[in-house]
């Protein structure tokens, strides 16, 4: 597809339906924040006979919307979708770190929104199971047209949102630089300081780590260097060097085994264990429970590798300000005994969204057609806010005018448009950055790590887990006594090793049932891998 034919007609199409006057200008409303972006004189879509239905849908709640932006619940973009869309439309933020928790607590008191969101779809098959959420087949049958029509020309991600032969959710494709999901990010002036070559092993990647601990790479004549630091992905990407992740399942041998009890996890374990003892991690991760220290750490100079996201530009930001002269850049999952495998990827469906069993009918039909109209239109002023303010075209592409207003302004809403039809080529990333010379310089390393992150394929062996209520229920009771095991494995010393580790998760997963999970997850295996291919 040529870029000049995927942006300028969608763009026009929307835009002529609103003039987003308010965003940016200097129009106050009473409360100091800036007015919502004011909606076209002429007649919109959104248009309906009769008074729009109000309806309710979650929101991560990732504590980024500025003061005086508002909060997630009333800020300019929030007005424009109620001008716009063909509902009022009344956004519910739960903490992302408590979501599924806390909405368990609102489906029980029966106060869950209408549309309930989540990328995971054994949340979303948890919900199906308890009857929280309902089949939405016959909606998109009588209520749809645009989602209608994109699902037949998507058919595969039907499969996504099937539980039980009957669909509980809408869903969208994920844009490539949504596929990848983790990155390493190294200091290349690090490596040239010490003579070094990026580790291309986990043997390799130890020894690189010592170096950077012991030999005073940022010069300063101190101690004070830490070789890896990270964000909450670090824990997988270091299971993801030996083909396994603590929640999937995987065909061994033709039979389904719980990631968590293979001696590929062990090893995983043993590595982890390594790095913590030989202090090449930041001991305080611990406790870092928002990533903060991590941050910081990476931002002023004194970590040396970065197990973290493919895109970081903030941090890279950040971290030239502080060191002018830091080169970061992307690199590759290093190899482990079992071969290189690629980092987190993950599945083509994007954002589930779920109805609430509660729902009514005449809810029911505003809410399919407000999706009808995010996946048409909403999802591109949600993305990149307004033309000539936000962003201007430039061969079909909508290029950022400027970094620190977009990121203020528009990036706190990006989960806003729960479909979407973005797919981004790498080579437009030039193109949709600010022109200043830092954006550039980062848009041309965010190519590079998405290259990087998208060359070797991470092993999925199932495209999503068995969607059973007596699976779910075991591995939500195994989950907390594994990782309290695994912690005492990597983190205290002499007193378990990784083998006796191994050896009593495995044996936690037998006393709650997980013969009987593994038997039941190789029943449903059967059952439908025929639509898995």
């Amino acid at each position: 597809m040529k870029k000049s034919g995927l942006w300028k007609p969608v763009m026009a199409a929307c835009l002529t339906l609103s003039v987003l006057g308010g965003c940016g200008s200097s129009d106050k409303e009473a409360d100091g924040r800036e007015a919502a972006p004011s909606a076209s004189a002429a007649p919109s879509t959104a248009a309906t006979a009769g008074p729009k239905k109000e309806i309710s849908i979650s929101a991560f709640d990732r504590g980024e919307v500025p003061t005086e932006e508002g909060s997630y619940e009333n800020n300019r973009w929030t007005k424009w979708i109620d001008a716009n869309s063909p509902a009022i439309v009344k956004w519910v933020p739960v903490s992302r770190g408590q979501f599924q928790q806390k909405m368990n607590t609102l489906v029980a008191s029966g106060g869950a929104p209408d549309l309930i969101w989540e990328y995971d779809r054994n949340y979303i098959a948890q919900l199906a199971n308890q009857g929280a959420i309902q089949p939405i087949d016959s909606y998109i049958e009588k209520y749809s047209t645009t989602y209608k029509k994109y699902l037949q020309d998507n058919p595969g991600l039907k499969s996504a949102v099937t539980i039980g032969g009957k669909m509980y959710a809408f869903t969208s494709k994920r844009s490539a630089e949504s596929i990848v999901n983790h990155g390493i990010w190294i200091r290349q002036d690090w490596l040239d300081k010490l003579g070094l070559k990026a580790p291309t092993t986990t043997e390799e990647l130890i020894e690189v780590a010592k170096k950077f601990k012991d030999g005073d790479p940022d010069g300063n004549g101190k101690a004070d260097t830490v070789p890896v630091v990270f964000n909450g992905n670090a824990v997988q990407i270091m299971r993801a060097f030996f083909f396994v992740n603590e929640s999937q399942w995987y065909l061994e041998d033709g039979k389904m085994k719980f990631g968590r009890t293979l001696d590929r996890y062990k090893d995983s374990l043993a590595f982890q264990k390594t790095l913590f003892d030989q202090g090449l991690l930041d001991k305080e991760y611990i406790t870092d429970n928002n990533f903060q220290r991590a941050r910081q750490l990476w931002t002023t100079g004194k970590a040396g590798m970065y197990f973290s996201s493919w895109s970081m530009q903030t941090e890279y930001m950040d971290l030239l300000k502080n060191v002018p002269d830091a080169k970061m850049v992307p690199m590759e999952p290093v190899a482990s005994q079992y071969g290189k495998n690629g980092l987190y990827q993950e599945l083509p469906a994007n954002i589930l969204v779920a109805f609430n069993s509660k729902m009514k009918e005449d809810k029911i039909e505003a809410a399919v057609k407000f999706l009808d109209w995010m996946l048409e239109k909403g999802w591109k002023t949600l993305k990149f806010g307004e033309e000539n303010v936000h962003y201007k075209q430039v061969d079909g592409v909508p290029q950022k005018l400027d970094q620190d207003k977009f990121r203020k302004e528009v990036n706190y809403v990006r989960e806003f448009p729960v479909l979407s039809q973005w797919d981004v080529k790498p080579e437009w990333f030039p193109i949709l950055e600010a022109q200043d010379e830092a954006s550039q310089a980062y848009a041309k390393l965010k190519t590079d790590s998405l290259a990087v992150n998208l060359k070797n394929p991470y092993r999925r062996d199932i495209p999503y887990s068995p969607d059973l209520e007596e699976i779910s229920q075991l591995i939500s009771t195994f989950h907390p006594i594994a990782t309290q095991i695994e912690t005492k494995v990597v983190t205290g010393g002499s007193s378990m090793t990784p083998e006796a580790g191994i050896e009593e998760v495995r044996k936690e997963w037998k006393r709650l049932g997980g013969d009987n999970a593994e038997k039941l997850a190789q029943e449903w295996y059967e059952k439908n891998k025929a639509s898995m291919k």
